[in-house]
């Protein structure tokens, strides 16, 4: 199973997701998204695979985002798109990509509905939060 994780290492969730990955036994290609943006294309297709609109996958905390004039009622999803790949800082994160489907995994567990492989033991997020138990079952919180 090939996964691929369109990564930020500054990001927290981010790095909950590909850890919850690496969990599961999978080692997956890792795009530190920054550094190489997918093209505008990939994107689009990331974004609908996922099932959001272009306008819920930008980033706006933390970005250029109002900045760059995107929070104009005017903005197509072709300039948004074409502003997420000059300005990757604008693409939420993370998003994941497997044969079950693409998700951006946020919160990070939403992970787990993206691979065909069972979590192999006890998980907590960087903050504390147990995520998995011992025997590699997800905890339902709430």
């Amino acid at each position: 199973m090939t996964v691929t994780i369109y990564h930020n290492p500054d990001c927290g969730t981010s790095r909950n997701t590909l850890a919850l990955i690496r969990n599961a036994g999978i080692e997956p290609v890792v795009i530190e998204y920054l550094k190489h943006p997918p093209s505008t294309e990939k994107l689009a297709d990331l974004i609908q695979k996922a099932g959001l609109t272009v306008h819920t996958a930008v980033r706006q905390k933390g970005t250029p985002y109002a900045e760059l004039g995107l929070d104009s009622p005017a903005v197509s999803d072709q300039d948004l798109l074409d502003a997420m790949v000059a300005h990757p800082i604008l693409i939420n994160r993370p998003f994941v990509e497997t044969p079950l489907g693409v998700r951006l995994c946020r919160p990070s567990e939403l992970v787990l509905d993206l691979l065909a492989q069972p979590q192999q033991g006890a998980f907590a997020k960087e903050d504390g939060e147990q995520v998995i138990d011992a025997d590699g079952e997800r905890i339902k919180h709430g």
